[in-house]
């Protein structure tokens, strides 16, 4: 292939990178989805952009209007995915376009790409989510080892990949709160992301926080961390001597909560993997101790922002479970993850919970997940906790 072949090849094909809060830092919805500002100017007419930016933005459920920073992780994901959508291009290719996805929202993008590949269109998927996946392809491929196989039977390899996690934690048996939301709301300028949330977390429990992307799940965990203040209600540490009391608490709260953010990029820092899990740690033993747990000290010399997404995340939950909080906030903490390291992942958490009686507070999409690590489950959405259950919620969320 020639210099001029490769050029009319690459022409063809739109990509979305497994990162996608690092697409493009436009200000308002419209922009980023507009497929002509820049790459294709020439070819789209004006009115053809609109046509397009309108199909796409409806088709992925977003207002052009919107501010790209206010939008949660699964919006932005559906608002970069729908700017690879409008370009228009045959070849589409999609590193993880799941991750911080609800149910709803993979499914129609599923719904989606398969109707552009009956339509003649190339469509590559790199995903995790294989229950998600598998439904709408017609070929998989496994890579692994240096190696490029086809799984001759998938339905085969996705019970493989896809089995529920054991949750070999004993059964919770209730107790006092450690945290109390009283009818907290928050919102930003003139739109109400909460309005009224009320409910308990106790104390050494497993907490999964469900709802649909931009219900207003991470910004709750924002709040209970105190990264941000309600417009309204109060969120209540009961008496604890190592938190010391009452609402606002000291800087002894912020030393026993650990925060692990949807973007790792947002908190990794340090030159190297090594000195990002020994920095706050409880000593470098023990740091040491829970890299090696989550697999992540034979990445020890490697710069994080070198690693991948998934590594990445893993680097992140390593350094915060390092400093041994007594409350753990994990936000979507398994996107990025294969089978197996999402199974390896979910024991490391629950024997940390189990041996220490760490609190864990987690948001996620995935079902697995969500059933490995809950004892409690709570349900947001129309800015309010609609539902306090325990596994059962979790099973009905997800469908059956």
């Amino acid at each position: 292939m020639n210099e001029n072949e490769e050029r009319k090849a690459a022409a063809a094909a739109s990509a979305l990178m497994e990162n996608a809060e690092g697409a493009d830092p436009t200000e308002l919805t419209e922009p980023v989805a507009s497929p002509a500002r820049e790459q294709r100017a020439i070819a789209f007419s004006p009115e053809r952009i609109k046509k397009q930016l309108a199909t796409v933005c409806d088709l992925m459920r977003l207002d052009p209007s919107w501010q790209c920073r206010r939008l949660s992780g699964g919006q932005k994901q559906r608002l970069i995915t729908a700017s690879v959508l409008a370009m228009g291009q045959r070849i589409i290719l999609l590193d993880e376009p799941l991750a911080n996805l609800d149910t709803a929202g993979a499914e129609l993008l599923m719904t989606t790409l398969r109707a552009l590949a009956d339509a003649g269109y190339c469509v590559v998927v790199i995903e995790h989510r294989l229950d998600m996946v598998l439904p709408f392809v017609n070929r998989v491929l496994h890579v692994g080892n240096r190696q490029v196989r086809e799984v001759s039977d998938p339905a085969a390899y996705l019970r493989e990949q896809s089995a529920p996690i054991s949750d070999r934690c004993p059964a919770f048996m209730g107790g006092e709160a450690l945290l109390s939301l009283s009818d907290v709301a928050f919102s930003v300028r003139d739109r109400k992301v909460l309005d009224g949330v009320t409910f308990d977390i106790p104390r050494g429990s497993r907490t999964v926080l469900l709802g649909e992307n931009g219900c207003g799940k991470t910004t709750l965990l924002r709040l209970i961390a105190r990264l941000e203040k309600p417009t309204r209600g109060r969120i209540r540490q009961l008496p604890d001597p190592r938190f010391g009391q009452g609402t606002r608490g000291g800087r002894e709260w912020y030393r026993r909560v650990g925060v692990v953010y949807q973007n790792p990029d947002y908190q990794l820092f340090m030159p190297t993997v090594e000195r990002e899990v020994r920095f706050g740690a409880r000593s470098d033993a023990y740091a040491d101790e829970v890299a090696e747990a989550f697999g992540v000290r034979s990445l020890y010399a490697r710069h994080p922002q070198s690693l991948s997404e998934g590594q990445k995340r893993r680097v992140s939950i390593a350094a915060v479970a390092a400093t041994a909080p007594e409350l753990l906030i994990l936000d979507e903490p398994t996107v990025g993850q294969d089978y197996r390291g999402l199974c390896d992942m979910v024991e490391v958490l629950n024997r940390i919970h189990t041996e220490r009686g760490t609190t864990l507070l987690t948001v996620t999409h995935d079902r697995r997940c969500a059933e490995a690590l809950c004892d409690v489950a709570v349900r947001i959405g129309s800015g309010v906790a609609q539902e306090v259950g325990g596994k059962e919620l979790v099973r009905a969320f997800f469908g059956g």
